[in-house]
């Protein structure tokens, strides 16, 4: 993502009116409890505007509006859709530089979590002429700086059309279906290092740099699709598992004007990752952020688009892991903008040209969580941290030089901006646990707010009239010492001197979180309900999870489990001998790392909870991707009992209470086969227990009614066995 073009998506979405004080699972997917905010908004860059992906449901058309940042107002129909009969519904769109030509994507085809393929039309903003570019569907077309060609990918092969001309010229012609993917990510890629546009232009639209993915030697992985055909059918794909081989990747520079291609020198390197490329100010100078397997290593490497030399400007290394983020911005003379973690607390930092390190931006004992962007103008950085409590979110700005820090937020809870192009004002979203998302317009001067877009007044108003309780916030302390967030959510009508059943809620991911100070989600609501029939839920954020600093994020490297489940069983202890918990009635419930943790704590914490849910679980690493899992624990090859002392599958024996584990057979990240090694386990273990496969439904196993009943089916269980 470019510096000038922020980019939010947030659903405009509506509520039923009040029908019932009791909560009830239908209700918390019928939309009752959405909360409104603003559509998904995309900020232009040379004007102070930004534009707005509109649908009209009375007439099922869609527009493209421009609206005015400093009064909201909308200025212009950029395009809608019901003037051109051949347009179909629009999926995303994109600008040229000049912000005079629109790439609309539609009839998009979801493939993985990111990718898809779609319908590409182009259209042009003055001459109000629309063209569909292409018979077939292509990926990721990205239009070249000059906006005079669109590069794009199709059955793992690279293209560049020439919209002056309409000719396409072939960048590659070895792709094929899992063997070589060019300038698009493989499947591992996509999911872990989150991006799947492997190709960028160069600022002068005379290169192409690509990652070429040669997946020849990776293990395939297939998932039966039962759909309601006479024949099941297979889905293969390439997955490579904790210590099996990855795909051989290679970077490529493409001169357009003669196809020529130079393939980049990255011999010294060996099974290494290429995690990131980006095409600095400098037309003639690439970068790539290059990663060893443990991920340990960084190099951020500047490239000669002419020459294909490479040269390491900077190198990162830690004891664990070294996190790649987008945040990497080219200042106007090829200084950077860098973010890291190597003072122990995730920081911005400015280095020149040539990877000196000039100045560390924001210092403390707090994590920078967002980096929002900088301001050439006046040499300021805008960001997000937790500088008011690691469960918080607020909003600053500071100079380059670290000085000048102004706070842009100050309610507490969490904050998140979009700012304007010249970054003179922002729409802020705020919320807590008292206090539905709350958007503003502010200016950047001093935070002051302009005006309020919407404040979900009605929707606060509803959730106050069931009567639902609040969650209530502390810091858990547990007999070794640790010090963990966490909340608890109690009956409205409670009672200090009756004894309540209590259910767990984790994830316990690394550097994720759980505890923090926003409003509710639908698990949140679920809860809710749970409350109102008599439980105590609480969830706590252990070890290994976030926003306190590397130590304690780091402190579960290679052995994913040990701690993380040690907190969970000592936090059920402590909250055990609370006067009003029946210490025989705790139960625990997690989805992918958190169904990894409710089955470690239901085996291994036996006489501590009487029931969990384990819902898409990994159950052993083994089974799970080389990059998450490696970047935590090295390989299975070099860490073994790292990876059997805390999986799972290897404690079935210890099971004690009710145990209810789900999956979706189509999950193409946490494959079914680890529920299904986990039930012959159990099976050989002699130990009942109950289960739930979803035919055909992925990692988030919705769709249709599936989602009611899954709840549904959870909620019983609860009932039943708690």
């Amino acid at each position: 993502m470019k510096l000038h073009r922020i980019t939010t998506v947030l659903l405009f979405l509506g509520f039923s009116v009040f029908a019932q004080q009791q909560i009830t699972v239908e209700s918390l997917y019928n939309g009752s409890f959405r909360a409104k905010g603003m559509d998904a908004l995309q900020a232009m860059k040379n004007t102070n505007q930004y534009t707005v992906l509109n649908f009209d449901r009375s007439s099922r058309s869609m527009q493209i509006d421009l609206y005015d940042y400093a009064s909201l107002k909308k200025v212009w129909t950029l395009i809608d859709t019901k003037q051109h009969s051949d347009l179909p519904l629009i999926d995303s769109y994109t600008f040229d530089e000049a912000e005079k030509q629109i790439l609309l994507a539609c009839n998009s085809n979801q493939i993985f979590r990111h990718s898809f393929t779609a319908d590409y039309y182009l259209y042009d903003v003055a001459s109000n002429k629309l063209n569909k570019l292409f018979d077939f569907q292509v990926q990721e077309a990205t239009f070249s700086p000059d906006g005079t060609k669109i590069a794009y990918a199709k059955d793992n092969n690279l293209f560049v059309y020439e919209i002056a001309t309409r000719k396409t010229t072939q960048i590659t012609t070895d792709g094929q279906k899992n063997a070589v993917i060019n300038g698009i990510t493989d499947w591992v890629y996509e999911e872990e290092f989150a991006f799947v546009r492997a190709f960028d232009w160069s600022k002068d639209s005379k290169k192409l740099a690509y990652i070429r993915f040669d997946e020849t030697q990776v293990p395939e992985f297939t998932m039966t699709i039962f759909e309601k055909s006479l024949y099941p059918t297979a889905e293969t794909f390439k997955y490579p598992k904790a210590g099996e081989k990855n795909s051989d990747v290679s970077l490529h520079i493409v001169d357009v004007a003669s196809n020529t291609t130079h393939k980049i020198d990255l011999s010294t390197y060996k099974d290494f990752y290429i995690a990131r490329l980006k095409w600095t100010n400098d037309a003639n100078v690439l970068s790539a952020q290059v990663l060893n397997r443990h991920q340990n290593n960084l190099d951020l490497l500047f490239i000669d688009g002419n020459s294909a030399k490479a040269k390491v400007v900077l190198n990162e290394k830690d004891k664990a892991y070294v996190d790649v983020t987008d945040n990497l911005t080219f200042l106007k003379d090829n200084s950077f903008i860098w973010t890291s973690e190597k003072d122990g607390f995730n920081h911005i930092y400015v280095y020149d040209k040539n990877g000196k390190l000039k100045n560390q931006v924001t210092k403390g004992n707090w994590e920078v969580t967002a980096y929002y962007g900088f301001n050439e103008k006046s040499k300021t950085v805008f960001y997000q941290s937790t500088e008011n409590g690691s469960i918080n979110r607020s909003v600053y700005k500071i100079g380059l030089d670290g000085k000048g820090k102004t706070a842009l937020s100050n309610e507490k809870g969490t904050n998140s901006a979009t700012f304007s192009p010249n970054f003179e004002y922002y729409i802020n979203s705020f919320s807590n646990v008292s206090q539905p998302t709350v958007y503003t317009l502010n200016e950047t001067k001093s935070g002051k707010t302009i005006q309020v877009i919407e404040d979900n007044k009605a929707l606060l108003e509803k959730f106050n009239s069931y009567n639902f309780p609040q969650k209530e916030f502390f810091v858990l302390k547990t007999e070794k010492g640790n010090e963990l967030n966490a909340w608890i959510l109690k009956p409205k009508d409670f009672d200090p001197n009756k004894k309540y059943p209590v259910f767990m809620y984790q994830y316990s991911g690394p550097g994720s979180q759980q505890v923090a100070n926003q409003w509710y989600n639908t698990n949140d609501y679920w809860f809710m309900m749970l409350s109102q029939q008599g439980y105590i839920v609480a969830c706590v954020d252990g070890r290994g999870t976030g926003f306190k600093g590397a130590d304690f994020k780091k402190v579960t490297q290679l052995q994913l489990g040990k701690y993380e489940v040690e907190d969970q069983i000592d936090a059920a202890k402590v909250i055990g001998n609370y006067p009003y918990v029946d210490k025989t009635r705790i139960g625990i419930f997690g989805w992918s790392y958190g169904g990894f943790m409710a089955s470690n704590c239901i085996f291994q914490g036996a006489d501590v909870f009487k029931m969990a849910i384990a819902v898409a679980p990994v159950t052993n690493w083994r089974f799970y991707d080389s990059v998450y899992t490696e970047r935590y624990m090295q390989t299975p090859q070099e860490n073994a009992a790292g990876y059997d002392q805390n999986s799972p599958i290897n404690h079935v024996e210890k099971l004690k209470g009710k145990f209810l584990l789900i999956h979706g057979s189509a999950d193409d990240n946490v494959h079914v086969q680890n529920s299904m090694q986990m039930m012959e386990a159990l099976i050989q273990a002699n130990k009942q227990f109950d289960s739930q496969i979803y035919p055909d439904k992925d990692h988030g196993i919705y769709g249709g009614k599936t989602r009611v009943q899954l709840y549904t089916k959870m909620t019983n269980f609860i009932k039943a066995n708690l």
